[in-house]
């Protein structure tokens, strides 16, 4: 970027070094210096560079914002209690919380109740109550309660860490478009460097040395003027200043790769459970289809379940609790991928799943089974049922209600010319309940993981661009092999890796606002390329001297470095614009 400003000060200076040396040695010469163009060409690239670096500074506030959450001090619960800088704090330390105060280390509240302001790393406006067993986000505010928070993640674990390292990880990839700004320098530099000597020698050089000099003064101009710095700053600023605008408002951009691909994407696959769903089903109602009691009947279950880390499961188990105090578990448990579990417990053999794991299983569903299902599943119910000793023992009936934007979403997104499918490991009759819901007209049912990201790749195969959205371990393959993987924030860690963007709040509005955030970067950054390849085709003819002929107007090498200058600070406060980037108004009111 650097070339043609270096070629067009050194040209003048060591000119005028020539004109000096030359006027000492040689009568009756006559010539002109130009270390003045030398020294305020200098000055003026040297203020766009301070403009320029001060403005960039601004493109890396919001991350500046995320690094000063964390408190320096922290109050540790011991005998006595103690202030202690918060990088000294370890795993299970106790951490006293007193109104007001920032939550030092993520955590569980282990006593006392408050109502915590978590807007800064999640968006949410509303304070959310905190009681023991609650999780707490190092960061926030306490404001009206004391709690003592047991210490779980610190140092570089903790979530405003990760997401600290996560935006400057995406402000220092180079997105792909970048590419473009590459390609022009690669060629435009050594032309422009290579035709600058014919303006110098447009009169072959003249008897009289100040038409000399004057040529030279174009080709100076000209070298100065046709800089591609602007075109560098094109993309990074942009991307530097969306991404830390996403991390403010919930949506983490692991670079501009995931920034650019976003906008192109035509189809959005959700999966279900977790994601357009609330993630949390309860039972609302156990069968017996056979002479077990609902205390063996759940403890047989239950203890098939209770290594599952799958949300129905943890459902199960959570019901069979209100029956019994004690929960079995099982070693030898075999999870049935998208199917269910199988295991022995005790001398029995103990099957927990859907009907896909009964049929494979060669367990016969008599017609009150059947009935039971058919009837759950038109109330967008999921059926668990249960086989012990190769005969069906009862069912359970499993509810997770739609999140409330869930509607929202898809119909906004439908607005945007963007499809909605959604994919699920459930039941076909339950899946297509759920997408009649909200509002999504095609869908897959009973997939396995595997699966999941096999119907991603047909679709990439019709030359769709595909986000997948997700939230579990089981959604991870589909994730990689979508062209966006977003994960839901509440999900697995395996789904947070595996994701290009993270939803913080696991708010569903998040995959507008990650789309049309990227729409809005895409079409910044085209426009950062028409400003500064717009002072490149306007000012280099003007600084060659095509209006020099005719109206005596011409392009000193000081006021073209100006110019370049100028370009540059027009580009980084162009990116600086998306600063002002709101949420989609119908997605935020409803």
């Amino acid at each position: 970027m650097d070339v043609l400003v270096a070629l067009g000060t050194n040209t003048a200076y060591f000119y005028s070094v020539y004109v000096i040396i030359k006027a000492t040695t040689a009568e009756n010469f006559e010539g002109q210096d130009f270390f003045e163009t030398s020294a305020m060409l200098i000055s003026f690239i040297l203020l766009g560079k301070y403009l320029e670096v001060v403005a960039k500074g601004k493109t890396s506030d919001a991350l500046a914002k995320l690094t000063e959450l964390a408190p320096e001090t922290a109050c540790l619960l011991t005998l006595d209690t103690d202030e202690i800088s918060t990088q000294l704090i370890q795993r299970n330390d106790i951490i006293k919380i007193v109104p007001g105060a920032k939550v030092a280390v993520d955590g569980v509240v282990v006593d006392g109740q408050s109502h915590v302001n978590e807007s800064m790393i999640t968006g949410e406006a509303r304070p959310v109550a905190k009681r023991p067993g609650d999780k707490v986000i190092g960061g926030t505010v306490n404001e009206n309660g004391c709690i003592h928070v047991k210490a779980t993640h610190v140092g570089s674990e903790a979530a405003l860490s990760q997401i600290v390292q996560l935006v400057e990880a995406a402000q220092l990839a180079r997105a792909p478009v970048q590419q473009l700004a590459d390609r022009i320098s690669r060629y435009f530099v050594p032309t422009v460097s290579s035709l600058c000597p014919l303006f110098v020698a447009a009169d072959w050089i003249p008897k009289a040395m100040d038409k000399f000099e004057l040529a030279l003064q174009f080709g100076i101009s000209v070298l100065v003027i046709a800089c591609p710095c602007a075109l560098g700053l094109a993309t990074p600023t942009a991307v530097m200043v969306a991404t830390g605008k996403g991390a403010s408002q919930g949506v983490l951009i692991k670079g501009g790769d995931a920034l650019e691909k976003a906008h192109k994407v035509k189809t959005v696959v959700f999966d279900k459970t977790g994601t357009l769903t609330v993630g949390k089903p309860q039972v609302v109602s156990a069968v017996l289809f056979s002479n077990f009691s609902m205390e063996e009947f759940c403890d047989l279950a239950t203890a098939a379940e209770a290594n599952s880390e799958h949300p129905i499961a943890k459902a199960v188990v959570d019901h069979a609790k209100r029956f019994r105090h004690k929960i079995g578990s099982n070693p030898d448990h075999i999870p049935e991928t998208g199917a269910g579990v199988t295991g022995k417990v005790g001398e029995r053999m103990v099957l927990v799943g859907n009907r896909r794991l009964m049929r494979t299983s060669e367990i016969t569903l008599g017609p009150e089974v059947e009935k039971y299902i058919f009837e759950n599943e038109e109330l967008a119910r999921t059926c668990v049922l249960v086989a012990i000793d190769g005969k069906m023992a009862g069912a359970f009936a499993v509810t997770d209600p739609v999140k409330p934007e869930a509607q929202r979403v898809i119909s906004f997104l439908r607005s945007m010319g963007i499809t909605s499918i959604m994919v699920t490991g459930d039941n076909r009759a339950t899946a297509a309940a759920i997408a009649r819901d909200v509002g999504i007209d095609y869908f897959f049912a009973e997939t396995t993981p595997v699966g999941k990201a096999d119907k991603i790749k047909d679709l990439q195969g019709k030359g769709e661009i595909v986000a997948m959205v997700g939230d579990g371990i089981n959604d991870s393959p589909a994730l990689v092999a979508a062209d966006v993987g977003m994960a839901i924030g509440a999900g697995t860690n395996v789904a947070i890796e595996a994701a290009d963007i993270v939803l913080i709040k696991s708010n569903l509005e998040d995959v507008v606002t990650a789309i049309d955030l990227s729409r809005k970067t895409i079409a910044r950054i085209r426009m950062n390329y028409v400003w500064a390849l717009g002072y490149n085709v306007l000012g280099m003819p003007i600084a060659a001297g095509i209006l020099y002929p005719f109206t005596g107007i011409r392009l000193p090498p000081w006021l073209a470095g100006a110019c370049m200058a100028a370009s540059s600070l027009s580009v980084v406060c162009s990116s600086l614009l998306l600063q002002s980037y709101k949420k989609p108004l119908h997605v935020r009111e409803g």
